[in-house]
């Protein structure tokens, strides 16, 4: 956790209301960190359900294991999140800690080891003792409170330099429900789901099999679509929770993804999921600003994302972009580098509202000084329109400043 908190950071946090039927307890575990929050957990009532995201990595953590093996239950009753340490590369270790742990956090809340779902962030390769914070759980099960959703995303920060909450209220059928999410991540952030930790908890009564189709499609324009860093971690976790307790103020269970009742609340959980994902961008490592990329034109929409994150991931876009120059020359490079189809003949180029080239040439009404005076807000949008077909994608970046390879001088996750 950097003392130094990004100038991206948002000015104000929303209230963050209780989720009914779910409680929340943060703790001093000092498992690497000292004098702060280190170790989560969240107890949902009986009937939870769950859907699960999970990173694509082939090295997975422990901990994504465990949750994969237990996510086709569909059924949830506490989450243990740790800090200071990934429990990732840990071989039979990494599973006796898991295995430890579940067990502990099963005991603490009256469930079975198949209903605990964990995640652990923080350096890969050192093996996580159990035995360090297992005996805390107990405890924190006893003392969990309903509105310690700052204090949650707290608890989970490593390099990040601000807690990362979202929420959101919206109707189902005749009732109120209610979204909230929080996230951690700062580097090792590229798609492949999802490039950081997030836990989002509602209480409104859906089915698992709907929470799925909801999550993992929620993602493709979310969490999917930001990139630091082009790195992606081993241990990328994205749970989502409905402890149902809304069906007693009416809501209706919801067991269709097509439900029309559906609407309302499934614009809203995107938004709370573009909503973190943006604020993990805009915590990237030494990140002064941040960057939309577009790009329209394209063959289709799946080969507009590829150029867009070619665009996103490039090294010299994004110090281009660090030091306030409207170097377009590097956008051109990263949409021939991408291995789409493009005709460089047909290709236009805008920053903001600055069409910088047009049909493969500088625009002749460019202007440099009102390009120069853009690159200094701390929001860019750059577009790039391929001129070959319909398709279009947007992916979210920030900026790469040396700050950024300064702090990465240890592998974390």
């Amino acid at each position: 956790m950097s003392e130094t908190i990004s100038p991206l950071a948002p000015r104000k946090y929303p209230k963050m209301p209780a989720v009914e039927g779910t409680a929340i307890a943060t703790a001093e575990a000092g498992i690497k960190y000292r004098n702060r929050t280190d170790l989560l957990t969240m107890v949902f009532d009986a009937g939870t359900t769950v859907a699960g995201v999970f990173t694509r990595s082939k090295c997975p953590s422990a901990p994504v294991d465990f949750c994969r093996e237990n996510l086709g239950a569909g059924k949830a009753r506490i989450l243990v999140v740790n800090s200071g340490n990934a429990n990732a590369f840990t071989g039979s270790k990494g599973r006796e800690s898991t295995t430890a742990t579940g067990k502990a956090a099963a005991q603490a809340a009256g469930c079975t080891p198949s209903d605990v779902f964990l995640a652990s962030t923080g350096v890969i390769g050192e093996p996580l003792d159990a035995g360090r914070f297992s005996h805390l759980l107990a405890g924190m099960v006893k003392e969990a409170k309903p509105d310690l959703w700052v204090e949650a995303a707290k608890a989970i920060m490593t390099t990040d330099t601000y807690p990362k909450v979202a929420t959101a209220t919206v109707r189902l059928g005749d009732a109120e429900v209610t979204i909230n999410g929080i996230a951690k991540g700062a580097g090792m952030i590229a798609p492949d789901m999802a490039t950081m930790l997030s836990f989002i908890a509602t209480d409104a009564p859906i089915s698992a099999p709907v929470l799925q189709d909801l999550l993992s499609k929620g993602v493709g324009s979310t969490f999917n679509a930001v990139t630091v860093d082009s790195d992606t971690s081993t241990s990328d976790t994205l749970l989502l929770f409905a402890t149902g307790a809304a069906a007693g103020r009416g809501a209706p269970k919801i067991d269709d993804a097509k439900d029309a009742r559906l609407a309302q609340f499934k614009r809203a959980l995107n938004k709370i999921l573009k909503n973190l994902a943006l604020q993990v961008v805009r915590d990237g490592e030494g990140a002064r600003k941040q960057v939309e990329v577009t790009v329209t034109g394209a063959k289709s929409a799946r080969s507009a994302k590829r150029i867009a994150l070619a665009i996103a991931n490039s090294p010299l876009v994004k110090t281009a972009v660090a030091g306030e120059d409207a170097n377009w020359g590097r956008v051109v490079m990263a949409v021939g580098k991408s291995g789409e189809p493009a005709d460089r003949d047909l290709l236009s180029i805008w920053f903001g509202d600055n069409r910088l080239a047009h049909n493969g040439e500088r625009d002749p009404a460019y202007s440099e000084e009102q390009t120069s005076a853009y690159m200094k807000r701390d929001e860019i949008v750059i577009r790039a329109d391929i001129g070959i077909g319909r398709g279009k994608a947007t992916v979210w970046t920030c900026d790469l400043t040396k700050e950024y390879v300064a702090i990465n001088g240890d592998y974390r996750s």
